[in-house]
């Protein structure tokens, strides 16, 4: 009876060697952050003054995806290079090579492995660099199909910015990003959508992202309503940034990043926004 049981205790205390997570539920963070231009002239909050407290923020939270917005090329380098564990995607949205702010998807290549990925404008002509219905200017989304080291989850994420003076397009540009994300994702992986909308979640344009998908900011058990955009501290305050997230067993949480880095009250003109997911 005694070896019996001997051997019972053995085999459960070797058992978590062999087995692992695998097929199990996985966790990871994925983060919004709109790093505000990095050619704008913001006095003491200018790019230059700046940029190590965004790669400091990077390196504490350790997202292991980030979609950022408003970034230039040499920002994105920049934040690929410094903390040193991120590789990146996007185009510039003026001439979809360079020019222009990307919607960048960072992953941490630790964590995260790229499958495939592409970028589209929201516009009429989404498969070209172009202005789409009553916009200011050029609106693009980027579209990673990623994998999760850890559990070999597959999973898409797409990052945007909408027009800040079209309503049209806010909307239209919105309904483009859900009918895309149905055509890119047939396999029905989980699915993250970021980035800064430019509208407060009461908007009617939300109406059909909302039957679609779910606001972390929303579903998560631990959560926050900060405002997202800070105007340095010298404008109106608005929840403007989202995480959006389908078909994830869960969202363990959600957070609106108020932490400053190098004594810097504000990092960017927005606040980083993050979400905890489980599969």
């Amino acid at each position: 009876m005694k070896k019996i049981l001997f051997a019972t205790l053995a085999a459960l205390l070797v058992l978590p060697l062999f087995g692992g997570n695998k097929g199990g539920s996985s966790q990871i963070t994925v983060m919004s952050y709109n790093i505000r231009y990095g050619t704008a002239k913001d006095g003491t909050n200018s790019w230059e003054f700046r940029y190590p407290a965004s790669a400091m923020m990077l390196d504490d939270q350790k997202p292991d995806v980030v979609g950022l917005q408003e970034a230039l090329s040499f920002q994105v380098n920049y934040l690929k290079e410094y903390p040193g564990y991120y590789k990146g995607v996007g185009v510039g949205r003026e001439d979809g090579k360079k020019e222009g702010e990307q919607m960048a998807i960072l992953y941490n290549k630790k964590t995260i492995k790229l499958l495939k990925w592409g970028t589209f404008w929201l516009s009429e002509t989404p498969d070209e660099p172009s202005v789409g219905w009553d916009a200011s200017q050029k609106r693009s989304a980027t579209w990673a199909l990623l994998k999760d080291k850890e559990s070999g989850k597959k999973f898409y994420f797409v990052n945007t910015h909408l027009d800040h003076k079209g309503w049209e397009a806010r909307a239209k540009g919105l309904q483009l990003i859900v009918d895309r994300i149905a055509s890119i994702n047939p396999e029905g992986y989980p699915m993250v959508l970021t980035g800064d909308f430019n509208m407060t979640p009461e908007r009617p344009e939300f109406e059909g992202l909302n039957a679609k998908m779910q606001s972390a900011r929303e579903v998560a058990p631990v959560t926050d309503h900060h405002a997202t955009y800070n105007g340095w501290g010298k404008a109106d305050k608005d929840i403007i940034d989202y995480i959006y997230i389908n078909g994830f067993s869960k969202c363990i949480s959600f957070e609106t990043v108020l932490k400053p880095y190098m004594e810097r009250k504000f990092i960017s003109d927005h606040y980083p926004i993050k979400a905890v997911l489980e599969f």
